[in-house]
């Protein structure tokens, strides 16, 4: 009985159902922004506005999508509440494919500057 009192109390707490909801409510908000930055942007709400946020389109849409993945990855993953050598095992192979990726379009980006220049 012992062993069994002394394993439950190792054991992580997990988040009440209350908290699942406002991360629910949360990343409900976050793909609302996501839906009215493209309608405001290219959808039927364009206005003066949205040539000026055209160049900020994908990083503001990246940067919401980075948000809602986190709040997933550390709620319903239960990633917040485990070993963090989980996480870290987790968001090291991330970190390593953001860094290829932006690496991939600076490379793009370089490429076809040289390509107008007449290089």
């Amino acid at each position: 009985m012992d062993a069994h009192a002394s394993t439950a109390s190792h054991e992580h707490s997990h988040p009440s159902a209350g908290v699942y909801a406002k991360v629910g409510i949360i990343l409900f908000i976050l793909t609302a922004l996501e839906v009215g930055l493209y309608e405001f942007t290219y959808g039927h709400h364009t206005g003066p506005m949205s040539a000026q946020i055209q160049p900020f389109f994908v990083p503001l849409l990246l940067l919401l999508s980075a948000a809602k993945f986190a709040l997933v990855a550390m709620f319903y993953m239960h990633l917040k509440q485990d070993s963090r050598l989980f996480a870290g095992v987790f968001v090291f192979p991330l970190i390593i494919a953001a860094i290829i990726v932006f690496a991939l379009m600076a490379l793009m980006a370089y490429h076809f500057a040289y390509a107008r220049s007449g290089g």
